[in-house]
């Protein structure tokens, strides 16, 4: 073996300390949430650490048109869980693009400067929970966990973890902890026909078979439950009016609502095959970039 300096020696151990720090998990920042309303939970290994969100202006309360019943039910879950009074977890279900996820964040943006807090987190970071209280169980803030388009394909014991988080300790779920989640499917798991074959009778009464009660089990820890249908034709034209009139006022564009701008909105749902919030938002992006772009 040749003969190395101690320059070159030394070279070699900055190297590779460089490519070794390179490999090594970022340091987690420290959060001051009394500057930060939201994070993200990055899981990591057993545990892992909290990553600051950039909130920028989103859609308010008054932006979700024709969800009333579903805002006013969350809207007072949400005012006794800031208040420090009981307040339940709550499942947000139904059609895609109905504004559950959008309805979690105004909540944030109305009651942030009450002591708010929003955590989302994925579902496969579920069991990293206690990790997750760790951090935040001395803080005076109210925290939202919010994991979006929660849902479980048969086969995954995933969703057990959830049951034992949403069937409660002390541990598990302090007081400044509350767990919102949204979903296309009201039991969060995919059922079949065959779940029916071990239902039977009894005395009249009908029992539910195992896998049934399986299924229900883990939505009904969910001490709230809000329904999101499909929007009819005229509630989507209601929100695709309401989006032109805040797009265009944002940008000084004067606008009119005839028959020929309805027919182009609706044409716009049928070529997506759905009718939504976000389907009408989208058309009013388009509509108004257009418009602007004429100009």
């Amino acid at each position: 073996m040749p003969d190395i300096s101690t320059a070159d020696f030394m070279q070699r151990v900055v190297s590779f300390l460089d490519r070794y720090e390179q490999n090594l998990p970022p340091v987690p920042p420290t959060i001051d949430w009394s500057q930060t309303p939201a994070a993200r939970w990055v899981g990591q290994g057993d545990g892992g650490w909290l990553k600051p969100l950039e909130i920028t202006a989103g859609h308010g309360l008054s932006d979700l048109v024709g969800v009333d019943r579903q805002k006013a039910l969350l809207e007072a879950n949400t005012e006794q869980f800031v208040k420090g009074l009981p307040a339940n977890n709550a499942l947000l279900w139904g059609a895609r693009g109905t504004g559950k996820s959008s309805l979690v964040r105004a909540l944030l943006a109305a009651w942030a400067d009450q002591g708010l807090r929003l955590i989302e987190i994925d579902k496969d970071d579920l069991v990293h929970l206690p990790a997750v209280v760790a951090q935040i169980v001395d803080q005076p803030w109210r925290f939202l966990l919010f994991c979006d388009d929660l849902a479980f394909e048969a086969g995954d014991s995933a969703y057990k973890t959830l049951k034992t988080v949403l069937d409660g300790s002390v541990e598990a779920t302090p007081d400044n902890l509350l767990l919102y989640a949204t979903s296309n499917r009201r039991h969060l798991l995919p059922e079949q026909r065959s779940d029916n074959l071990g239902a039977s009778m009894v005395d009249g009464e009908l029992h539910p078979g195992e896998a049934i009660e399986e299924k229900i089990a883990l939505s009904d820890r969910f001490g709230l439950w809000v329904s999101f249908y499909p929007f009819s034709q005229d509630h989507y034209l209601d929100v695709v009016r309401h989006w032109l009139s805040v797009m265009t006022q944002e940008h000084g564009l004067q606008w009119e609502w005839d028959e020929a701008l309805q027919k182009e909105a609706i044409r716009w749902a049928q070529a997506r095959g759905n009718r939504n919030g976000r389907c009408a938002w989208q058309f009013a992006r388009s509509w108004v970039g257009r418009e602007l772009l004429k100009k």
